[in-house]
């Protein structure tokens, strides 16, 4: 069962979340908060697997609130799905350097916020397809990129070559294709980089692959 909190300030859209994210049986809504300063208190109260997060909150914003669930140690297995109306460059890219695992638009089908939760509970990264390509467009406008050879220095030659593949957003199986390994090499050679790169989850991992030029933006 996946654990879940929402964070919205809007109790009617809380309301429909709870009916779409449970009517299949194996997602539960454990709490709900009206704004990110009481998120982030239930949050370290119940310590679900994954937050729903509205960004455009009183008291804290969605983002600030995601950057201390992050920054919280004793919430290292809480996972945070940005759930939003808005698909601005800055938002979205900030949404994902905060530390979010995840960012959907609400206007998104029951079924994907479903497959959504589920993907971001098992450690995975997830954009909507609808806003990849404004993370991609701020990463490309933002600094010039600094060379791989600074912060990926210590990696080896195949442990690059998972991360570019993981900029490209292939999943653990898809990599294990693309590069000829088993898919529990493919998530060892994951688990690995997160490890060497002091990177938190999959998300950060995509957006480093970018800011190094190990992958370019299209």
């Amino acid at each position: 069962m996946i654990r879940i909190v929402l964070v919205d300030d809007q109790e009617l859209v809380r309301t429909g979340l709870r009916a779409l994210a449970e009517s299949e049986g194996d997602i539960t809504v454990v709490g709900e908060a009206a704004d990110g300063r009481s998120g982030v208190s239930r949050v370290r109260e119940l310590r679900p697997d994954v937050v729903l997060m509205d960004i455009r909150m009183p008291n804290l914003d969605g983002l600030a609130a995601t950057r201390e669930i992050v920054a919280d140690p004793g919430l290292a297995g809480t996972r945070v799905l940005i759930l939003t109306t808005f698909d601005e460059d800055e938002h979205v890219f900030e949404a994902v350097r905060s530390g979010a695992a995840g960012y959907l638009l609400k206007d998104v089908a029951p079924a994907e916020l479903r497959r959504a939760v589920r993907v971001v509970a098992a450690g995975d990264a997830l954009l909507d397809p609808a806003v990849t390509a404004t993370v991609l467009r701020a990463v490309a406008a933002s600094p010039a990129p600094r060379s791989a050879d600074d912060r990926l220095a210590g990696l080896t030659e195949r442990e690059r070559e998972v991360l570019q593949q993981l900029g490209r957003g292939l999943t653990n199986d898809e990599i294990a294709r693309e590069l000829y390994l088993s898919p529990a090499t493919a998530r060892t050679y994951v688990s690995r980089l997160l490890a060497k790169l002091g990177a938190r989850d999959r998300a950060a991992l995509v957006i480093l692959a970018y800011e190094t030029g190990l992958v370019r933006a299209p």
